[in-house]
């Protein structure tokens, strides 16, 4: 191959990384943005969860005092920026449920709910 014809296929090739470079990095902003959402999700999970389990905790500690072990529940799901769903008192045995706003982009439009039981060990 003389000089001037590999010059002609370089010069040909120019620019290709370039295409490679922009596609790739669509590709990156998309997967990041999917894991974005997963992380999201798995934050308002934990959020609702321990917001479930402090607020059985509280309504089993309550419902042992002879208090309202529900209402108990529910004022320390509110603190915890959860809302309390259902709640129900045995004795001192408390099952809460709770829900917390899931994150609202990207389609995700539901909330995550949480259960959780609490009382003295049998």
């Amino acid at each position: 191959m003389n000089d001037s014809r590999r010059r002609r296929v370089l010069r040909d090739q120019r620019g290709s990384a370039t295409v490679l470079v922009v596609a790739m990095s669509g590709v990156l902003l998309l997967i990041g943005a999917a894991l974005g959402v997963v992380v999201a999700l798995v934050v308002a999970h934990r959020v609702a969860q321990s917001g479930a389990d402090l607020a059985a905790l509280a309504g089993a500690r309550a419902a042992g005092r002879g208090v309202d072990g529900c209402q108990a529940a529910g004022e320390v799901a509110v603190a915890n920026d959860v809302r309390l769903t259902g709640c129900q008192a045995h004795g001192s045995v408390v099952e809460v449920t709770v829900s917390a706003p899931g994150p609202h982009w990207l389609g995700q439009s539901a909330d995550l709910s949480a259960r959780s039981r609490a009382g003295p060990a049998p």
